[in-house]
């Protein structure tokens, strides 16, 4: 095997190896804690609905944060191809349920897109992302305090896939460069 092609297949596999390993991160199940929280606040005591809410807040996030924050333009999309075979084969997902998953993963993931993407000046992002969980799951009105919390919640999953971005991925490291009051700027 000639040595390019070599080197383009072990990059292509570290990629994979690194989307692998970037959604079982963000594949993560839900602390006991969140789901009692959003079962009481958004889903009218149904924990099952709660958990799914989680699961799919974590990965839409972490999807997002690998399109949006990854060193390399592929990772993005190998991490959307292992994130649907990961959906495709959770143990979670009842059989026949494939699709009605795909498509409530898809609707959560362009809410909460939405919601990085726009810009709005009287509420924050973590306000904007919270109430798009807590409408999602049920809630007609989140108070202050649900707002806040589901906030605080989405934030740390914000914080854990880009943690898992940089484990999976490895962390940006710039060159040394010589600061611009060191370069000659009379030699023309």
């Amino acid at each position: 095997m000639p040595a390019g092609m070599f080197d383009e297949w072990r990059a292509g596999w570290r990629l994979k190896r690194g989307a692998s390993a970037f959604v079982e991160a963000v594949g993560a199940e839900p602390d006991e804690e969140d789901v009692r929280f959003l079962t009481t606040v958004a889903t009218g005591g149904d924990g099952d609905r709660a958990r799914w809410e989680l699961r799919y807040a974590r990965r839409a996030l972490g999807l997002l944060a690998a399109q949006r924050d990854a060193l390399n333009d592929r990772t993005g999309a190998a991490v959307a191809h292992e994130m649907a075979r990961a959906l495709a084969n959770d143990r979670h997902v009842a059989a026949g349920m494939v699709k009605v998953a795909e498509r409530q993963f898809n609707d959560r993931l362009s809410s909460y897109r939405d919601v990085l993407s726009s810009r709005v000046s009287y509420e924050g992002t973590g306000v904007r992302l919270a109430r798009s969980l807590l409408t999602l799951a049920g809630a007609a009105a989140p108070d202050e305090f649900a707002l806040t919390r589901a906030g605080d919640l989405l934030a740390r999953y914000l914080g854990e896939a880009n943690e898992a971005l940089r484990k999976s991925f490895g962390v940006a490291t710039l060159p040394d460069s010589p600061s611009p009051s060191s370069l000659d700027t009379d030699s023309r």
